[in-house]
């Protein structure tokens, strides 16, 4: 697992990147990571941002395959999460059942926006967040 952050002035895009495992375990870690780099959120916000952070990366891991990378993409007022799998099927909301198929209504929820990005190599699947604290620094 690799993690880079690409420090930047408030008016740039902060960047923070981690490359994910091929295991589920690694959600643990992921949500550790997030946590911790977006620490000045308010909880509601934190809840709302690990919640469908955990839903794209569970996506990735469970339907996508490697490489996978997460990347959390800031400026003031606007938090946006990109996950990349190199599996070029794209993501689909499917019915809701015992198995799954909540995850992207879910998404879509605690969003104000999400969508996907096909790529020669796979996907990006993204959503974004208008946090109700702003980011300091």
């Amino acid at each position: 697992m690799q993690t880079e952050y690409a420090p930047t002035t408030v008016e740039q895009v902060e960047t923070r990147v981690l490359d994910v495992e091929d295991d589920l375990a690694e959600l643990s870690w992921v949500r550790r990571w997030a946590r911790s780099a977006l620490s000045d959120l308010s909880e509601a916000d934190l809840t709302d941002t690990i919640m469908v952070l955990d839903e794209l990366v569970s996506n990735a891991l469970r339907h996508g395959t490697p490489p996978r990378q997460v990347r959390l993409l800031r400026r003031a007022g606007w938090l946006r999460i990109e996950v990349d799998d190199s599996c070029r099927d794209p993501a689909c909301p499917r019915p809701p059942s015992e198995t799954g198929g909540r995850g992207l209504a879910l998404v879509e929820q605690c969003t104000i926006a999400w969508g996907q990005e096909q790529r020669p190599t796979g996907k990006t699947v993204w959503a974004e967040i208008v946090p109700t604290v702003q980011p300091s620094g």
